[in-house]
């Protein structure tokens, strides 16, 4: 039987959930239940806040000018949030989407942006970035909502890294690192945090490449032999740090 209730619809709430409560929707999310959806009073849906768990409501009331909500019962006890770090130089804004929806389905509790030297894209619209990451959570039974992180310059990012992060290693994917296996690698980290670093459209320059490699908490590995696009980058890596050292572990 699966863990999750897919055949619910499942809404992100920003506000308080326990017992009884009533939450009013705004504008938007009326119009997504009552107009796109058509539900109708008494109908159910899981709703969530990232803090208080998730739990069945239903539909009260189903007016074009707000619909109305109530809590009945906590479905799944709220979950601490991921202790993964996704780190990635922006791309278009088509990929961007995908890449900060796919990190959310595998696993990243916080996801923040770099400028490396051949990023492409400098100006980001957090609120975008945001809305992505709820989306991918409402859809995928994601309890915790990702931090998202505001984009900062590598070099400044890693001067920091070893007072903000002592504890956390840096996975660094090298499109130049050949003939390692990724997978030994990471087994053979010491347990602890771990953020993933994706670089650009281009690779990152050779200059970083020498910089992330002369750092104690940097690890390089390689994704294969492939030419990998970023937000493939992204998925590969996260899927391989998760299966070796993260959260899919039994412990």
């Amino acid at each position: 039987m699966s863990r999750y209730d897919f055949t619910t619809q499942r809404l992100f709430i920003d506000a308080p959930l326990n017992a009884g409560a009533r939450i009013v929707m705004d504008k938007g999310q009326t119009n997504y239940l009552v107009n796109v959806l058509r539900m109708r009073e008494g109908d159910p849906v899981l709703i969530f806040n990232g803090r208080d768990g998730e739990w069945r409501a239903t539909l009260a009331e189903a007016g074009r000018k707000g619909a109305v909500l109530t809590a009945d019962a906590l479905s799944r006890e709220q979950t601490p949030p991921s202790t993964l770090h996704y780190l990635f130089a922006p791309i278009k804004q088509a990929r961007l989407d995908y890449m900060v929806q796919k990190a959310v389905e595998m696993g990243a509790g916080l996801i923040r942006p770099v400028i490396t030297r051949r990023t492409q894209v400098s100006r980001l619209n957090d609120d975008r970035l945001v809305a992505n990451a709820i989306e991918a959570a409402e859809q995928c039974g994601v309890l915790s909502i990702p931090e998202i992180a505001s984009a900062e310059p590598l070099a400044a990012l890693l001067a920091r890294w070893p007072k903000d992060e002592p504890e956390r290693r840096i996975i660094f994917c090298d499109e130049d690192e050949t003939g390692a296996d990724p997978l030994s690698i990471l087994r053979a980290l010491p347990k602890g945090p771990l953020a993933v670093l994706i670089g650009p459209e281009g690779g990152f320059s050779p200059e970083e490449r020498e910089m992330l490699h002369a750092l104690p908490f940097v690890t390089a590995i390689p994704l294969g032999p492939r030419i990998l696009r970023a937000d493939t980058a992204a998925v590969a890596a996260l899927a391989l740090v998760q299966a070796v050292a993260g959260d899919w572990v039994e412990t």
